[in-house]
Formats: C-alpha cells, sequence, structure tokens
C-alpha cells in the first residue's frame, strides 16, 4: 500500500483544509503536519472495524491535540464510517455539526474520547492502556488485546497532567501505549524553544518509556517505528519530527497555521504545490478506495473475535459492557438494615469504606484507587489487590500523588468498557482533577470521585485543608451528582446512585467527624431524590418553618428542631445530600419537601447557591470566608455554625408573618 502512502495523505490535507476554509475557523497546522503519520498509522496498523465502531476489542485513538479535530474527522470520513458524510465534512464546526471545533465523544462513532484541553487525551489513554491489561489478565488475548495510539503536541507535553500520567504509565510498564508526538516546534505564540528547552525523548525514557525518533513525513522511518512498537515491553513514545502546515508554501513551518484557516489563495498554492487538481472536497476514485480497503483490514480480525466473545457468554459480555451483576446490591441492604438497627455513628468516610466492603466483592468490574492518601479516604478494603506491573490483575491503583492524572485516568477506564473507577483524595485537592472532572461530565461516563475531609470538619489543618467553595463550584458544573451525605445510611445510598447512574459522574463529598444515624428507615433510596424531609414537625401541628442542611450539618438541624420545639416553634429538617438530584424532581414533590413558609440553609461551606430554596424571606447558615486551624467542634462555634445559630436564625425570621 506504501505507493498509496502520499495520496492518501494528501486526501487527509485537503478534506480538512477545505473544510477549515469554508467554516473560517480551525487549525490546519496539524491535520497537514501529521497527515503522513495518521496515514501510515491507519493505512496498515490500527485495528478498527468502521462497521462496528464499538468494537470492544479494537485499537484505541485518541487524539490528544483535539484542536487538530480535522485530521479525525477526514480519517474517518475516508475510512468508511457510516455515521459521517461529505456533507458533515462540509458543515465543520456549524451549530449542530457532528463535526464540532473539536471531537467530542457522542456525536460521531469513531471518537473515543473528547478531547481539546491540551494534556488530557494523552492522560485518559493511559487509563485506556490500564483497562486493556487490566481486563486482559482476566480473559486473555483472544478477548482482550488491543493497543491505545495517541496523537499529541507540544502543547499536551508541555501540561503538567502529562507527567503525571506518562510517569505512571512507565511504571507499570504499559506496552500497548503508543504515543506519537507532533514534533514541529510551533505552539500559536510562535516557536516551542521561546517556552520550552526541554528535552523530550530524553524526559519520558526517564519515565520508563520506549523512545523512537523518526522524519514524520518519511513513510518507511514510520512504518519501521510503529513495527519496533508492537513488540515493545514498555510504552513507546515517537518523536516525529513535522513541518507543521506541510504543503502550504507560504505558511508552512509558521505558527500562521496553527490556528487559523489557511485562506483560499494559500490553499490553491498547496493544490499547486503537492500535485492535487481537484477541486474543494473532490476525492479521485482511486485514493477513496484505498482508503476503504484500510477501513476494512481488520473485518475478518473481528468476525473471528465475534465468534469468541459469542462463545465466551454472557459472564464476559456483561462485564466489558459494566453490566451490574444481579443482587449487588444485596450486602449493602444488609448493611443499610444493621446500621439502622445499632444506630451505627461513624464518619462518612469510614461510611463509605463499609459501603465498599460490601460493594467491591459483588462488582468485579469495580477499580478503586487514591491519590496516596488511601489511608484516609478509606478506599481500600479487605481483599483488593494492587494493579503492577508484574500483574495487572488486581483491583486497586497505587496513583501516588498525582491528582490530575488520576482524575483522567478514570476517565480513559470508564471510556474503554469493562472497568467502573472510583478514586479518592481530600475534597480540596478537587481543584487539581477539576479539568477531568469537568470533562467526565461533559462525556456523560460514569466516573465516582471519593472526596473525604469535606469542610472546616478538617480541623487542625487548617484552611489549605478546608473545603469552602467546592461543593458551589461543582453544583455549578453540569451533568454530575454531588453528594453530600449525613450519615451511614446515606452514604450507602449516593453509592447506589453512583453506581448506576451510567451517564453521570458522582462526587462523594465525605466527613472526617463521626456522624450520628438519623435514618429510620432504609426501605426506599431517598438520597436518588436529592432532599426529602429527614425528621418532620410533630403529628397535628403546623410547619413554621423549613431547616434544610446537608451532611454533618443535618444533626446540627436536627438538636436545632428540638430546641426550637422547646420554644413552641415547630420546624421541618430538610437533608439535602445532592441538589441536582432534587431539582429534577417535580414541582409538587420540591414544594412538599421544602414547604410554603421560611427557609433557612445550613452547610459548612459557602453560601453561594442556597438562596435558590431559601428566597428573600430565609437565611442561610455558612462561611463568608476561608477557614482556620483549630479543633472542629472549636471551629464550628468559632464560625456561628451551631445548633444554637441555627435556632437563633429561624427565631429572626418573619414567621407569623408568613406562615
Amino acid at each position: 500500500m506504501q505507493h498509496n502512502y502520499k495520496d492518501m495523505a494528501n486526501a487527509i490535507r485537503f478534506l480538512s483544509a477545505d473544510a477549515i476554509d469554508k467554516a473560517n475557523s480551525g487549525h490546519p497546522g496539524m491535520p497537514l503536519g501529521m497527515a503522513d503519520v495518521a496515514t501510515v498509522l491507519f493505512g496498515k496498523f490500527i485495528k478498527i472495524n468502521p462497521a462496528a465502531p464499538r468494537w470492544f476489542d479494537r485499537d484505541r485513538f485518541v487524539l490528544s491535540a483535539g484542536h487538530g479535530s480535522m485530521l479525525l474527522y477526514s480519517l474517518l470520513y475516508l475510512l468508511g464510517y457510516e455515521d459521517i458524510s461529505i456533507d458533515d465534512i462540509k458543515n465543520f464546526r456549524q451549530l449542530g455539526s457532528k463535526t464540532a471545533g473539536h471531537p467530542e465523544y457522542g456525536h460521531l462513532a469513531g471518537i473515543d474520547m473528547t478531547t481539546g484541553p491540551l494534556g488530557q487525551g494523552i492522560s485518559s489513554a493511559v487509563g485506556m492502556a490500564l483497562a486493556e491489561r487490566i481486563i486482559n489478565t482476566k480473559f486473555g488475548d483472544k478477548l482482550c488485546n488491543h493497543r491505545t495510539y495517541v496523537i499529541c503536541g507540544d502543547g499536551c507535553l508541555m501540561e503538567g497532567i502529562s507527567e503525571e500520567a506518562a510517569s505512571l504509565a512507565g511504571h507499570l510498564k504499559l506496552n500497548k501505549l503508543i504515543v506519537l508526538w507532533d514534533n514541529n516546534n510551533i505552539t500559536i505564540d510562535g516557536n516551542v524553544s521561546a517556552a520550552s528547552s526541554t528535552n523530550q525523548p530524553e524526559r519520558f525514557k526517564a519515565m520508563g518509556w520506549n523512545v523512537l525518533e523518526i522524519n514524520g513525513h518519511d513513510y518507511t522511518e514510520i512504518e519501521k517505528a510503529l513495527t519496533a512498537a508492537q513488540e515493545s515491553d514498555k510504552p513507546v513514545f515517537i518523536a516525529c519530527r513535522t513541518t507543521i502546515g506541510f504543503g502550504a508554501p507560504m505558511k508552512c513551518g509558521t505558527s500562521k497555521c496553527h490556528g487559523s484557516p489557511l485562506g483560499e489563495a494559500e490553499t490553491a498554492a498547496m493544490r499547486h504545490e503537492l500535485a492535487w487538481p481537484y477541486p474543494p472536497f473532490e476525492l479521485p476514485g482511486e485514493v477513496l478506495n484505498a482508503w476503504r480497503i484500510a477501513g476494512n483490514k481488520s473485518k475478518s480480525a473481528y468476525q473471528l473475535w465475534e465468534k469468541r466473545a459469542q462463545s465466551a457468554g454472557k459472564e464476559f459480555s456483561d462485564y466489558v459492557n459494566d453490566v451490574l451483576p444481579e443482587n449487588w446490591q444485596h450486602d449493602l441492604n444488609m448493611l443499610k438494615e444493621k446500621a439502622i438497627a445499632e444506630k451505627t455513628k461513624v464518619a462518612t468516610r469510614k461510611a463509605s469504606q463499609m459501603c465498599l466492603e460490601a460493594i467491591v466483592p459483588n462488582i468485579p468490574q469495580i477499580v478503586g484507587g487514591s491519590a496516596d492518601l488511601a489511608a484516609s479516604n478509606l478506599t481500600f478494603v479487605n481483599g483488593m489487590k494492587a494493579v503492577t506491573a508484574a500483574d495487572y490483575n488486581g483491583n486497586n491503583i497505587m496513583y501516588g500523588i498525582r491528582e490530575h492524572a488520576m482524575a483522567a485516568i478514570m476517565n480513559g477506564m470508564s471510556l474503554h468498557g469493562g472497568v467502573i473507577p472510583y478514586g479518592g483524595t481530600f475534597f480540596v485537592f478537587s481543584d487539581y482533577m477539576r479539568p477531568s472532572m469537568r470533562l467526565a461530565a461533559l462525556m456523560g461516563i460514569r466516573v465516582i470521585y471519593v472526596l473525604t475531609h469535606d469542610s472546616i470538619g478538617v480541623g487542625e489543618d487548617g484552611p489549605t485543608h478546608q473545603p469552602i467553595e467546592q461543593l458551589a463550584s461543582y453544583r455549578a458544573m453540569p451533568n454530575i451528582y454531588t453528594f453530600r451525605p449525613c450519615d451511614m445510611v446515606e452514604t450507602a445510598e449516593a453509592w447506589e446512585v453512583a453506581l448506576t447512574a451510567e451517564k453521570t459522574p458522582s462526587i462523594l463529598a465525605l466527613s472526617r467527624q463521626g456522624l450520628p444515624l438519623l435514618r429510620t428507615s432504609a426501605a426506599e433510596n431517598l438520597t436518588a431524590k436529592g432532599g426529602y424531609v429527614i425528621s418532620d414537625v410533630q403529628k397535628g401541628k403546623k410547619r413554621k418553618a423549613t431547616i434544610i442542611a446537608t451532611g454533618s450539618e443535618v444533626s446540627l438541624a436536627v438538636v436545632a428542631q428540638k430546641l426550637l420545639r422547646e420554644k413552641g416553634v415547630e420546624v421541618a429538617v430538610v437533608s439535602m445530600p445532592c441538589t441536582e438530584l432534587f431539582d429534577k424532581q417535580s414541582a409538587e414533590y420540591q414544594e412538599k419537601v421544602l414547604g410554603a413558609c421560611p427557609r433557612i440553609a445550613v452547610e459548612a461551606a459557602s453560601k453561594f447557591g442556597w438562596e435558590k430554596y431559601t428566597g428573600l424571606n430565609g437565611a442561610i447558615i455558612g462561611m463568608d470566608g476561608f477557614g482556620a486551624s483549630g479543633p472542629a467542634s472549636e471551629l464550628y462555634a468559632h464560625f456561628g455554625i451551631t445548633a444554637e445559630k441555627i435556632a437563633e436564625a429561624v427565631m429572626g425570621l418573619r414567621l407569623a408573618d408568613i406562615c
């Protein structure tokens, strides 16, 4: 096929340049510069089947340099994916188009993840490669034996997350991971050398990778490098020396073609330069045919795999499709009943560990881990086994102090399938993870974050370790559940929702300090409703106000309720473990729970956002600034988050005027 490579690569170049010109928006430099590498990779090596784009044992491909999206869209069209047409190519970057400005997971078959924020792709690819190795040890080469390929740019390697992830990949010897670096020495602002002098090949060698350096426009060198990569005992980093905007006579090799269309004149000159006499969006039949043959090269491998997968039966199918086993909740239900019977008082981080003890043995796809805080997050339970370079047959990942990479790697594992990941750190350090968590929400994937030490209850560690604004911040993020459970039962219910939320990531914000058991029944998962009355007014009495609280403050609200009752004021206490789920309930349900009376919200965190429930006639007890160092009980008193202050605030409302 090598004699076709030049024309096949030029088909990528001109589809990309024409689409970007038509949109008058986009990044032509990378698609033009990496067209030769992509042609060899997809023409000869990568194992895919456009007719079965979700084939579990396909090779994964991540365009980490997501701004070069037209490279991927061109490939998908040329290879024969039915989900994309030439009209979609022509509609690049338009509202409602499948061909968005950056690749978006779920918009087009063949896009394995959403990319755009630099460094995310290469880091999540580590998770894909890790998932492949874990599943391979369980089911063998005949059912799971594939590679993960990445095209990344200079920007991806400058981002700190790539260092975190690549370091772990080298440590774990993920030899099915192959990264192709577009080494063109150009960023939007100019030459890379203006901002970096890092020797990337040596850097990756130091992290335990095999490194190859090639001319990214020499088909023989590209083939040799990819052939060698197939037999590597470590992850492979291929430095591809390329010319950005290859073929554009006036703009190639400069930042002028990085983030702006070539323009009609330059594209016309490129047609002359590369001897491509065809009008925009027109491809010669023999070139398109060569690409379609390349798209079908793994068809027989797919058919053979399908037979093996069918023979493997329901166990394998359910596993790789992340189907939860029947009766997986049995032990969790028993745990809830026992907690109610014994009135179990524990920190919700400990409650979460107790839940995991009931969950992990019953869900084989579960893979956990922590950013060097397992002893504090309580994310490890008896029977779990560490994943190592010598033995991938485990379900616990030692991420090290790499919070951002942990979040991205979990994304990759979830996207790969066959793994339901959870990972832990202190809630305040979720700030390091946020870009990857946002991508999880954007892609709509099941990832679970165990974020402990959830408030000023952290105590003596002080304001650097006390999350104040994080709850409000994540509640503002679309498509993510933020749970702050108040006791053992709510924690178990939150785990139930998180594990069944296939298209939504979940945060479990958990306490350091012990919390009393408040629930008297677990017959219904009330946490799934987001909010509910946990302690109502006395029978026959009229509700004068509603106290809304979350997590550790729910028990304070219940004490305040008793204090108010002594004053002849009846209030209902609402536990609001998940505002996102509560907001999904009917208006009738919300009104029934909150009541048509003054409301007060209580949370040992930023007050921001609670006004939508309390309104103009309500009040909010919370934090207006950062915390402080000291014993937790003293901090709560210092910042005025006590049962007495709650009761006092309720008495300050215009109860008689409104009710």
